[in-house]
């Protein structure tokens, strides 16, 4: 099993958390409030820790469950800390106004923002993004488990978050290079206007992570 520190303190981060538990890995919350995160690693049990942003990360994997808008600032943070890393970005970069586009150059994306804040030898996969967490929660549809579309440049990187999606119980599917993750967080917009179609758009807001 692996070692996982989790940054971010959200609805995300705390189903990814029960699941990484249950899965038999090591999980580490980082958050900035000392307090929340040991909250939180209580709450997941197994054998969850907390620290802060000051603290050094256990995981061999660093999943992001942060907004967007402090993602890259967040790896910027660590530098260094981050080389030899595999870093999975799960942010939808939405216009928190209109909530209808992405705030990321039309050319790139936020995985590919993401990747060049950090530092040489990080390896940032995309994944997670299309699944909000009231879903992810759950786990399976009707068929099966639920898909966990991948993408990333690197390939010993993409395999061990496949292993890690697996282990989670549910299937990872390799979108391609890093450069796909345009097209997932495209999806990641769409799948929410369906849900606010669906439902009362205010609710479907409440289940991102």
């Amino acid at each position: 099993m692996s070692s996982i520190s989790i940054i971010g303190l959200g609805n995300m981060a705390r189903v990814l958390g029960v699941r990484a538990v249950a899965g038999g890995h090591s999980v580490q919350i980082i958050g900035r409030y000392a307090a929340q995160a040991a909250a939180l690693a209580d709450e997941l049990g197994g054998n969850a820790t907390a620290g802060t942003l000051a603290d050094p990360l256990a995981g061999d994997i660093v999943i992001l469950a942060v907004p967007y808008g402090s993602a890259a600032s967040v790896v910027s943070q660590y530098g260094t800390a981050l080389t030899g890393k595999v870093v999975i970005d799960i942010t939808n970069p939405f216009n928190l106004t209109t909530f209808t586009d992405l705030v990321t150059p039309d050319d790139s994306s936020a995985a590919q923002e993401i990747a060049k804040a950090a530092a040489p030898g990080a390896h940032v996969v995309k994944a997670f993004n299309t699944l909000f967490s009231g879903v992810l929660a759950t786990g399976e549809v009707a068929n099966g488990p639920l898909d966990v579309f991948i993408a990333g440049d690197d390939a010993d990187a993409k395999a061990s978050v496949a292993a890690f999606i697996e282990s989670l119980g549910l299937r990872p599917l390799d979108a391609g290079d890093l450069k796909m993750a345009h097209w997932l967080e495209g999806a990641g917009l769409l799948i929410l206007g369906q849900a606010a179609k669906a439902k009362d758009f205010s609710l479907s807001i409440k289940i991102l992570g």
